[in-house]
């Protein structure tokens, strides 16, 4: 192990980009943190703008269900028993659909939904806009700290999620960055001899720097993505606190 490093290479990041094993986990994890962020976002702001409405029927029991799955889960084996009567293990389905509604900021944008003047869409109905044309035209451009904010959080608990692809994935073409990651680090990576040591030392390319090549590269698309939804998270959180 040397405290700096012996001389500058980018093998590393060429190892990496020429294995298809790391690039389609690449692809993958970026294709499901696109579309389950799209999903979860659009289904959850959905559901939550009708449970704002405080004329809905039901509307006790709608809130009850959602605590309830909120603080109980069914456990592993139920939820495989649900995925697998669904058909959704081992397929890309897996990654976005269980995720779609998100119990969190659903309660967080039921209450930001609920300071949203009812005048808004009044006026729009007089207009004869339906119940879609008011929360795609109205709701959601006066709501982009919270869809931004929870943009961001979900994105990032979709990108680096592993424990889906390890336990409901069997197929090597659906497997995500950081399960690869993941499977690295529990790989036995330390040399056990003085032959071994040596040659890993010599070694440019070694577990442990496609390791850390992976990491740097698994970074760079929310350090691509955070500065634009800087402005709106900051707001969006404050907006989260003081509400209740």
């Amino acid at each position: 192990m040397y405290l700096w490093p012996r001389e500058f290479t980018l093998g590393n990041y060429i190892y990496f980009i020429e294995d298809p094993k790391w690039v389609n986990a690449f692809l993958v994890s970026i294709l499901r943190t696109i579309v389950g962020t799209v999903l979860a976002v659009f289904f959850t702001s959905m559901v939550a703008y009708g449970l704002a409405k405080r004329d809905l029927m039901f509307r006790k029991t709608y809130f009850f269900i959602v605590v309830v799955a909120m603080n109980f889960s069914g456990g592993l084996i139920a939820f495989y028993i649900v995925l697998k009567s669904l058909g959704l293990i081992n397929t890309f389905g897996v990654y976005v659909i269980p995720s779609m509604l998100n119990l969190f900021f659903l309660l967080i944008a039921i209450s930001f939904f609920r300071e949203i003047p009812d005048e808004l869409g009044e006026s729009a109905r007089i207009d004869g806009a339906s119940e879609l044309r008011i929360f795609f035209s109205i709701v959601v451009p006066v709501s982009m700290p919270l869809m931004a904010t929870m943009s961001l959080f979900i994105g990032s608990g979709q990108w680096n999620s592993w424990l889906d692809s390890a336990y409901f994935v069997q197929n090597e073409n659906l497997r995500t960055l950081t399960y690869r990651m993941m499977q690295v680090i529990n790989q036995s990576m330390v040399p056990t001899g003085d032959a071994a040591a040596a040659s890993m030392s010599r070694a440019k390319v070694t577990p442990f720097s496609i390791q850390a090549t992976a990491m740097v590269v698994s970074i760079i698309p929310i350090l691509g993505v955070y500065p634009f939804l800087q402005k709106y998270f900051v707001s969006g959180m404050m907006l989260g606190s003081v509400k209740g």
